[in-house]
């Protein structure tokens, strides 16, 4: 009889889910004051950031704080060339999103979103190394994520100190001198 409840339980939260296709799905709100992105903009960048190093058992890019850290890299490294792509990047993306689904990028399913981000993938791989402008952003959410504590210390599992210091060791016992 269990087995019948849960199978009851199990289609009814199929149904349930379905039904709610149409509607979008709740982004969880800034937790920061963009500087160089407009708020939708920034919003767009929290959730590409995710999706593209999402939290597991190590922190995800929004834990890690990528999001920030790519607005003052657009603001204060970036050169408006550079900047202006992503923005437009950003801004294609809802774009694209509106047109393919009716609906701003935030508010698409995870697998919606993680879609238009493939599409943009095969975009980068067929321009072949040269510059493009989600090649750009991901670079930036890719440096962001492992220049970040979480991602340094967690994700890469730093170590800060190697091994044991031993100054003065015979040569036959290394068999050759380090540069470094």
């Amino acid at each position: 009889m269990l087995m019948n409840r849960r199978d009851a339980l199990f289609g009814l939260s199929l149904s349930i889910a379905a039904g709610a296709g149409g509607y979008a799905w709740a982004q969880p709100a800034l937790g920061w004051t963009p500087t160089a992105l407009t708020p939708a903009q920034a919003q767009v960048l929290d959730v590409v950031a995710e999706l593209v190093y999402p939290k597991t058992d190590t922190p995800g890019a929004r834990e890690a704080g990528v999001p920030q850290m790519v607005d003052k890299a657009l603001k204060g490294w970036c050169d408006p060339t550079q900047a202006g792509a992503i923005k437009s990047a950003l801004a294609r993306m809802d774009t694209d999103a509106k047109a393919a689904h009716g609906a701003a990028f935030v508010t698409l399913t995870p697998a919606q979103q993680m879609a238009l981000l493939a599409r943009y993938d095969q975009e980068v791989a067929a321009a072949k190394g040269k510059p493009t402008p989600f090649g750009g952003l991901k670079d930036l959410i890719t440096i962001g994520y492992f220049t970040s504590k979480p991602g340094a210390t967690v994700t890469l599992r730093y170590d800060p100190v190697p091994g044991d210091f031993k100054g003065c060791v015979p040569l036959k016992e290394i068999g050759r001198a380090w540069a470094t």
